[in-house]
């Protein structure tokens, strides 16, 4: 699979730049999960990044992504499954 340097902004990653896989399209995941584990025993608590285009061309074009750090975001909140017109509302 190929990998891209991706940077981060904000939260535990603030400035780091991490190789992340990218799909078919050539376009990494919407969002970006870091698990951290506690000490004491609880479940490790997620940190949530999100998608966003990075530096903009001439054209206007966004030349690569990053991921900017999203304090209220839940795990998983961006992986939906497909919305059929006769699916049931959320």
């Amino acid at each position: 699979m190929r990998s891209e340097n991706t940077l981060f902004v904000g939260g535990p990653l603030d400035g780091r730049v991490l190789p992340v896989l990218v799909g078919v399209t050539g376009q990494p995941p919407k969002t970006y999960e870091v698990p951290v584990p506690n000490d004491d025993g609880r479940p490790p608590t997620v940190h949530v990044y999100r998608r966003v285009p990075g530096r903009v061309g001439r054209l206007g074009l966004p030349r690569g992504w990053q991921y900017v750090y999203d304090p209220e975001g839940k795990p998983g909140g961006g992986v939906r499954g497909l919305k059929w017109p006769w699916s049931k509302p959320d």
